[in-house]
C-alpha cells in the first residue's frame, strides 16, 4: 500500500472542499425517560468449578463446528460486581451522547452505556436504521445483570452482554485518515486483563460508517477470547434477514443445537420461513454457515427491498438472526425492554461461529478487523423471492456496490495508523482500572503492554480504585468502617502478593484484607486457602461479609447444613441489606424451611420487603404453607429483574391457581388440576416471560 490516502467513498479526494467542515463530532445530550441502575452488589459472585460448559449438540452437528463449542464460556463476573438495584421508575434524564456525522449518515454513541451505538440515522431518507429504544430501562439479561436494549453493542471477552453494557467507557476525538474526526471507545478489562477499543471512521460522503476493532493481548500466555457486534433493527413481518449461507446452527433453547437449511425448515408438517422472525413461534438464535471463502455480512430488508446492512473484512467470521418469537412470553420480552410497538430482532457479527465458544488469542496477540454499517436498497421482488440464492445474491451485489470488499480492506489498513494514533481530546471518561494498571506495572518495573494512544489518565482513578492504589503505593489496603460496605473488589492474579504482603504490616493486617485476599484466592479456585483468608478476617472483626463467604464455600464443598448455618450467622452479624436477605431467603427455601422463610421476610423492614426478589421468595414459601392469603397482589406489581429464560413468576401464577382449584373442589393438587390451570388460567401477559412454552400449556 501506498502512503497516499485511499479515495474516499463518494468518490471525492482529499482537498475536496473543506472535509473537517463535512464530518463532525460533538457531545450532545440524550434524553430519555431513564431508570437509575442503582448501587452495586457488593456480594460477590465467584466462577465455578470449570471454566468450559456441556453444549448439547445434535448428531447431525459436523466436527468443523464442534471444536470450540463451550470452550471457556462458563460464567465469570469477577472482579466486577453484580447491577441489580434497578427498577421501572424512570424520570427523564440526559444520559449524553456523542454524535459523529457526514452528509449522509449521524450516528449517536451512548459513552456512559458501553459506548453503544443508539441511533444511525439515512440522513436522505430520514429513516432510523437501527431500533432506537424510546426508553433507557435496565433489565436482566447481561453478565453483571443490567442491560438495556436497542442499538449496536460491542460485547468482549466473556459470552454474554458485556460486563460495561451499563456502564461508562472512554471515549475520544482522533484524527482519521482523511483528517477527518473519529470517535475512539475503549477500555481495560478487568477479568482477563486485556484491551479493547474501536475507532469509529465516517469519512465525507460515505454512505457507511467504519468500525475497526483492535484487541491486543499483553500477556506472554494465552486467553480465551470473545466478541459479537450485536446489532438490534425493528421487527416487522415483512423484514426479511438476509445472509451469504445455505445453513444455520439453530439453538431453540429447548433442545440441543442442531443444523437447519436456509431458510426454510419443515417439521410436524408444518413449513416456515426462518429468515422471517414473525414466523418463529420461539425465541431462537439462528448461527449463519457462512462459507470461508463467501464474503461475511448480513441485512435487514423489509418489503421495499430497504434497510440495514453490516459487512466486515474476514477476522469476523460468524453471523446470527435472534427473535425472541411470537409467542405470549416473546411479545412481552419486546414491550418489557422498551415499550408497546417497538419491537425488535438482533442481528450479529461474532469472532466465532456461535455464542458458545470462545477462541485462542495467541499469547502478545492484537487482533484486528474492520466492520462497515449502512442502508441498503436491493430489489424487492428478488430479496423476499422464493429463490433463497437469488434473495442473497441481490443483498450481495448491491453491499459490493456500496462498499466493495476490496475496498473494506484498503481502509482497514488505512485505519490502522488512526487506531494507534494520540486522541486529540478526551470527550468521555470510563474507569480508572487502567491507569491503575499501568502504575502497578511502573512500579513493578515491567514493561507496559498498553498502547500508549489508549490514554488512562490518572484523573480516571476514583474511590472504587483509590484503596488498591494506596495498597499500591503505601504497602498496605485501608481499612474500612464496619457501616461501610467492602468495596470495590479486585481478583488479578498480580495483586495477590502484593495484598499478602500488605498484611504483614501493622496497619494492613485487618478484616477487609483478609476477607480481599480470600476473594481472590476463592476466584483463583483455592477453597481451601479462601476459607483460610476469611477465617482470619472473622478473628480480627466478626462481619457478614466473611460469614457469607464462608457460607458460599460450604455449599461449594457439599455441607449443606454449614451452609445454611453460615448464612444465618452471616445474617444475624449484618449487614441487614436487601442482596443478603435475597441469599438467605433462597438458602432457607431450598432446605425446605418455608415457614422460616416467612417468618423472615415479615420480620423485615417495608423497604426491604417492597423488594421485588424478597415479594417472589415470600409467595413461593406461604403456597408452601399453605398461607395464599394476599399472593394475588403480587402479580400487579410491575417487575424488573426478570432474567432472560425466568419463568419464576409463571410458576407461582400456575401453582397459586392449582391450590385455588383444588381447595374449591376440597382435594389435591393432581395431574388433571394442572392441566386445567394451564388451560383456563392463563397468565397476564405483563408476568410472562417464557421464552418457550409447552405444548401442555397452550
Amino acid at each position: 500500500m501506498t502512503n497516499q490516502f485511499p479515495r474516499p467513498l463518494g468518490g471525492r479526494g482529499p482537498g475536496g472542499g473543506g472535509i473537517r467542515d463535512m464530518t463532525t463530532l460533538n457531545a450532545e445530550p440524550y434524553i430519555l425517560p431513564t431508570a437509575p441502575i442503582g448501587a452495586e452488589n457488593p456480594l460477590p459472585v465467584f466462577r465455578g468449578t470449570s471454566d468450559d460448559n456441556q453444549i448439547g449438540l445434535d448428531d447431525g452437528v459436523p466436527e468443523e463446528d464442534r471444536r470450540c463449542m463451550g470452550w471457556r464460556t462458563s460464567f465469570r463476573v469477577l472482579p466486577h460486581r453484580m447491577q441489580d438495584a434497578y427498577t421501572r421508575r424512570r424520570t427523564l434524564t440526559d444520559i449524553g451522547s456523542v454524535v459523529i456525522e457526514n452528509e449522509r449518515l449521524r450516528a449517536a454513541f451512548l459513552p456512559a452505556f458501553g459506548g453503544k451505538l443508539a441511533s444511525l440515522i439515512h440522513k436522505a431518507s430520514g429513516r432510523e436504521l437501527l431500533h432506537r429504544n424510546p426508553v433507557c430501562q435496565p433489565a436482566n439479561l447481561a453478565l453483571r445483570n443490567a442491560w438495556t436494549s436497542g442499538g449496536i453493542e460491542w460485547n468482549s471477552g466473556q459470552p454474554g452482554h458485556h460486563y460495561l453494557a451499563s456502564a461508562p467507557v472512554f471515549a475520544a476525538e482522533v484524527t482519521g485518515p482523511d483528517g477527518a474526526p473519529c470517535l475512539r471507545i475503549y477500555e481495560w478489562d478487568r477479568v482477563k486483563g486485556y484491551t479493547w477499543q474501536v475507532d469509529f471512521w465516517l469519512p465525507h460522503d460515505s454512505p457507511v460508517l467504519l468500525a475497526r476493532v483492535r484487541l491486543v493481548n499483553p500477556h506472554p500466555h494465552e486467553i480465551a477470547m470473545y466478541w459479537w457486534t450485536n446489532m438490534a433493527v425493528d421487527e416487522r413481518e415483512d423484514v426479511r434477514v438476509l445472509v451469504p449461507a445455505d445453513s444455520a446452527l439453530c439453538n431453540p433453547y429447548s433442545r440441543s443445537l442442531e443444523v437447519v437449511p436456509l431458510p426454510r425448515l419443515s417439521e410436524r408438517g408444518a413449513s416456515r420461513d426462518l429468515t422471517y422472525s414473525t414466523q418463529s413461534p420461539h425465541a431462537a438464535d439462528f448461527f449463519s454457515r457462512i462459507p470461508d471463502d463467501r464474503r461475511k455480512w448480513i441485512a435487514a430488508l423489509d418489503g421495499d427491498g430497504r434497510g440495514f446492512f453490516e459487512t466486515s473484512t474476514d477476522r469476523l467470521r460468524g453471523r446470527k438472526l435472534f427473535c425472541w418469537g411470537m409467542g405470549s412470553g416473546g411479545r412481552q420480552w419486546q414491550e418489557f425492554l422498551a415499550a408497546p410497538g417497538h419491537a425488535y430482532i438482533e442481528i450479529q457479527a461474532g469472532l466465532a461461529r456461535t455464542q458458545m465458544e470462545c477462541l485462542p488469542m495467541p499469547a502478545l496477540a492484537t487482533w484486528t478487523w474492520t466492520e462497515a454499517f449502512g442502508c441498503l436498497q436491493a430489489d424487492p421482488a428478488l430479496v423476499h423471492g422464493d429463490d433463497w440464492e437469488a434473495a442473497w445474491g441481490a443483498a450481495a451485489e448491491r453491499i459490493e456496490q456500496v462498499i466493495p470488499r476490496a475496498r473494506l480492506d484498503e481502509l482497514d489498513m488505512a485505519l490502522a495508523q488512526t487506531s494507534q494514533s494520540l486522541p486529540n481530546r478526551i470527550l468521555a471518561r470510563g474507569s480508572g482500572w487502567g491507569a491503575l494498571e499501568r502504575a502497578r506495572r511502573e512500579r513493578a518495573g515491567q514493561q507496559d503492554p498498553i498502547p500508549p494512544e489508549l490514554v488512562f489518565g490518572a484523573d480516571a482513578i476514583g474511590q472504587d480504585e483509590m484503596p488498591w492504589l494506596t495498597l499500591l503505593t503505601e504497602g498496605r489496603l485501608p481499612c474500612k468502617d464496619l457501616s461501610d460496605e467492602p468495596g470495590a473488589l479486585m481478583t488479578q492474579p498480580e495483586w495477590m502478593p502484593l495484598l499478602e504482603a500488605g498484611i504483614e504490616s501493622p496497619d494492613g493486617d485487618h478484616w477487609l484484607a483478609w476477607w480481599h485476599l480470600g476473594n481472590m484466592r476463592m476466584e483463583a479456585r483455592d477453597i481451601a486457602g479462601a476459607c483460610a483468608a476469611w477465617q482470619e478476617s472473622l478473628r480480627r472483626t466478626r462481619t457478614g461479609w466473611a460469614l457469607r463467604n464462608l457460607a458460599v464455600a460450604a455449599k461449594r464443598q457439599g455441607n449443606e447444613a454449614d451452609f445454611l448455618r453460615l448464612m444465618a450467622d452471616a445474617w444475624d452479624a449484618g449487614p441487614r441489606i436487601a442482596p443478603l436477605a435475597i441469599e438467605y431467603g433462597h438458602a432457607l427455601s431450598d432446605a425446605g424451611h418455608y415457614r422460616d422463610v416467612v417468618t423472615l421476610v415479615r420480620s423485615l423492614p417495608e423497604a426491604l420487603r417492597a423488594n421485588e426478589r424478597i415479594m417472589m421468595l415470600w409467595a413461593h414459601a406461604a403456597l408452601r404453607t399453605g398461607d395464599t392469603d394476599g399472593i394475588e397482589h403480587l402479580f400487579d406489581h410491575e417487575f424488573a429483574t426478570i432474567r432472560e429464560g425466568e419463568v419464576t413468576l409463571t410458576d407461582l401464577w400456575f401453582a397459586y391457581h392449582e391450590r385455588r382449584v383444588a381447595r374449591e373442589l376440597g382435594t389435591g393438587v393432581d395431574e388433571d388440576i394442572k392441566r386445567r390451570v394451564r388451560r383456563e388460567c392463563p397468565p397476564p401477559r405483563r408476568i410472562d416471560f417464557r421464552m418457550a412454552v409447552a405444548e401442555a400449556d397452550g
